[in-house]
């Protein structure tokens, strides 16, 4: 099926679909996403120092972000479900924000890139981090979450300028 405007999830009718991947060829793919999160400096020095109420909250930050991008699929009606083969969530201390950088790297051998999974774990991360750090400082906020560098496909290599 084709339709008219080009748009790769939107059939000749004009209705979404997800679309058909099988005809593409399998290729190592990888996309790296980050994310910064503000706060007070006293909330980030808390977090550092272990000192919040609920737990490491890095530690249940990555967790939430390598939870999310296996589950990029259910979130985001037509994502493709993917087997990733490799999930990585970094979080840095940016002092001069004050607040956190996120990474995550995620990565497969597929039909289909895996941006919105990297999106979407650093993504999950920082709300974590604003959940389990809420009762201290409802200040945060994300000041920018995009796609660093990716990998793979037809079009091959992608970096942000």
């Amino acid at each position: 099926m084709s339709n008219p405007t080009g748009l790769t999830h939107v059939n000749e009718r004009g209705e979404p679909q997800m679309i058909d991947v099988s005809a593409k060829a399998e290729t190592q793919r990888w996309a790296l996403a980050e994310a910064r999160l503000c706060m007070q400096a006293s909330t980030l020095d808390l977090i550092m120092q272990g000192g919040m109420s609920k737990g490491d909250v890095l530690t249940v930050a990555r967790l939430a972000g390598i939870q999310a991008a296996k589950k990029t699929s259910d979130l985001i009606p037509l994502c493709h479900p993917l087997a990733l083969t490799s999930i990585d969530v970094e979080i840095d201390e940016d002092r001069e924000l004050p607040g956190l950088h996120l990474q995550a790297r995620c990565g497969l051998v597929g039909r289909t890139g895996v941006e919105m999974e990297a999106l979407t774990a650093v993504t999950l991360a920082a709300l974590t981090v604003y959940d389990m750090c809420k009762a201290v400082d409802r200040s945060m906020h994300m000041v920018y979450v995009g796609l660093v560098e990716k990998q793979g496909g037809q079009r091959g290599p992608w970096r942000r300028s």
